[in-house]
């Protein structure tokens, strides 16, 4: 006899899954071009060493799709393409933190291809796809689904209850345990985004309270200074005592 989770534990499933987006999935087209440019600006730089931040759609031969992704978080790609002649579709997996991370690079996926990644750290987690023409002419298309499962949403649970033999009551409370993690670790870290925000605030109100002092003390001096000048220039010319 199957075990049912209790209503509040389903309730709470629920309402968690829609507080963070964990997964997308998206059905797409991508036109064949001999030469797909990933950024117009960059188009003679390879896809790997662009910067992250700089990895956009200008061409329609790509596309990107970004996602926050918490650190150390399991991010799991399958992306589904059938097989067509003259055309190759490269794959790609990178972040938009400063140092640009790239997880993957794969060139000419075929069919069903499923990739795995663990961030490094807190960041926009970008899966960029390019068809390129490699022989024929003509207006050429590929179909492309794309399923993307970031934390808890990439976790086999089924593969878990089969091996600790769980319980569905205990694999509902797995999946409300990391998502409940992943809403707290997310909550942290843009705790530490607005402290860092407010540091700098401060820090360039000093500084710029500091400037108007430094100005307002420089003015005074000025016409402290005029006003001993012009005294001293009317005392020579004899027009005041």
């Amino acid at each position: 006899m199957l075990l049912r989770p209790p209503p509040l534990v389903s309730s709470l499933t629920f309402l968690l899954a829609f507080l963070i987006p964990l997964a997308g999935a998206v059905k797409f087209e991508l036109i064949a071009e001999h030469h797909p440019k990933p950024n117009a600006d960059t188009s003679d730089t390879p896809i790997s060493s662009k910067p992250a931040k700089k990895y956009g759609a200008t061409d329609p031969a790509v596309l990107s799709i970004w996602n926050f992704a918490g650190a150390k978080s399991l991010v799991i790609v399958t992306a589904n393409s059938p097989t067509s002649d003259g055309q190759r579709v490269d794959i790609e997996i990178l972040d938009g933190s400063e140092r640009g991370n790239v997880y993957l690079s794969k060139k000419d996926i075929k069919g069903e291809s499923r990739f795995a990644i663990t961030t490094h750290e807190n960041a926009d987690v970008g899966v960029c796809m390019t068809n390129t023409l490699e022989s024929g002419s003509g207006r050429q298309v590929r179909t492309v689904d794309l399923d993307i499962d970031i934390g808890a949403e990439a976790v086999d649970y089924n593969a878990i209850a089969n091996q600790e033999s769980l319980s569905l009551l205990e694999v509902e409370m797995r999946k409300l345990e990391a998502v409940v993690k992943e809403i707290v670790d997310e909550l942290g870290y843009l705790q530490r985004r607005e402290m860092r925000m407010r540091d700098t605030n401060e820090s360039t109100n000093s500084r710029v309270k500091n400037f108007a002092m430094l100005i307002m003390i420089g003015v005074v001096g000025l016409g402290i200074w005029q006003l001993v000048h012009l005294r001293s220039f009317f005392k020579r010319k004899y027009l005041i005592d």
